[in-house]
């Protein structure tokens, strides 16, 4: 399969940084002191590095095989059918954080905004939303998450930067944690929230010049990463540990108690979740693009768009199943650490047996002389 090289350095960052911020931003600090405490912001920082490996790893094997996506050069690598079934286990996997995505998205939606609104509305509505906007081929894939971008950073940081006014320095002592024994189980948690990356390696071969796509990565990951850093670490400084445990959505409690200057709005958490909103959209297009799009390349076909309403039904089904917000939660967690193995795992046994080997997907084409990135 040809991909059309438009895809520059700056949209292949923009497409990592929209679909990593999502769902996750509302509890992202709750997950953090559960595992450290005080300590939440080291464990997010750790956690980027967990996932800037799965990321790297990406990056290294889509500059080996500058034309294929992880589908197709996973049967150049490892065979036939060993390679059917890791592509298997992809397309499961993110078809169930799609469905998780969707439901907490309804959740949030329903608890927060429209309270009256069946739960069952909200998400086949974004579902829809996804499923249509996935027809679109990678390039135009690309502008959707590039034209998003400033939406998302611009609002995020500014309730940061505000709410740190309210923060006590104090509250983030001592700095490397109060449960050393969880901490471990709290980086997988934390590192689950970046797994939306693997679609870098649907967005490689659309490249201008894969040769930069861990430029890319290194920049999508920083930006992204920094944020959860930064949205972490004022949680905890203005709410404090203990408190921060027993907030569901802290990141959304942190919007509530933030103001613009001279009390041009009062509480920002209106602002936010219209925000998020977006957010939510990019992370589940992204999820549902990788889902759709494996598909296609599984049975080796030109056109993806035929399962995306395939896809829907059995994605809706699955988003309804859990019972409760708190069993929701239980699940996402367990699915993310799972999903840790098919994101990190899998492609770092796919580049040593590449290397192993010796096989490569050839030179790709450079770049034109009229590109930019």
């Amino acid at each position: 399969m040809k991909y059309p090289r438009q895809i520059t350095v700056t949209q292949a960052a923009a497409i990592l940084i929209s679909t990593i911020i999502g769902v996750g931003v509302l509890p992202l600090p709750l997950f953090a002191v559960r595992a450290a405490g005080s300590g939440a912001p080291l464990i997010t920082l750790i956690s980027c590095f967990v996932a800037f490996i799965g990321l790297w790893l990406i990056a290294l094997l889509g500059m080996r095989f500058p034309n294929q996506t992880i589908i197709q050069y996973s049967e150049t690598i490892i065979g036939k059918w060993p390679a059917r079934l890791g592509s298997a286990f992809i397309i499961c996997f993110f078809a169930i954080l799609t469905s998780l995505t969707a439901r907490e998205f309804g959740e949030v939606v329903v608890a927060s905004v429209l309270r009256r609104t069946p739960l069952e509305i909200t998400v086949i509505v974004m579902l829809l939303l996804a499923c249509f906007s996935a027809r679109n081929n990678i390039i135009e894939f690309a502008y959707l998450h590039y034209f998003y971008l400033p939406l998302l950073l611009g609002p995020g940081l500014l309730i940061v930067v505000l709410s740190l006014k309210n923060a006590d320095m104090t509250n983030l002592q001592p700095i490397w944690g109060e449960s050393p024994q969880t901490m471990l189980s709290g980086i997988f948690t934390v590192s689950a929230l970046f797994q939306g990356s693997f679609i870098f390696t649907m967005v490689i071969p659309a490249m201008r010049q894969p040769t930069k796509a861990m430029k890319a990565s290194f920049w999508g990951l920083l930006i992204s990463g920094g944020l959860y850093i930064l949205i972490t670490l004022a949680a905890v400084s203005v709410f404090g540990s203990e408190e921060t445990r027993k907030l569901l959505w802290p990141t959304l409690e942190l919007a509530k108690t933030t103001s613009l200057p001279g009390n041009i709005l009062e509480r920002l958490d209106a602002a936010f979740l219209a925000v998020w909103v977006i957010a939510v959209f990019t992370t589940l297009f992204s999820s549902y693009y990788i889902t759709i799009h494996s598909m296609s390349s599984l049975f080796h076909l030109r056109n993806h768009k035929m399962f995306s309403l395939f896809l829907l039904p059995i994605v809706f089904i699955l988003a309804m199943l859990p019972q409760n917000v708190l069993q929701m939660y239980d699940i996402i967690e367990k699915v993310g650490r799972i999903g840790l193995w098919i994101t990190i795992a899998y492609p770092g046994v796919l580049l040593v047996m590449a290397l192993i080997r010796k096989k490569s997907g050839g030179c790709h084409e450079k770049q034109t002389a009229d590109g930019t990135n």
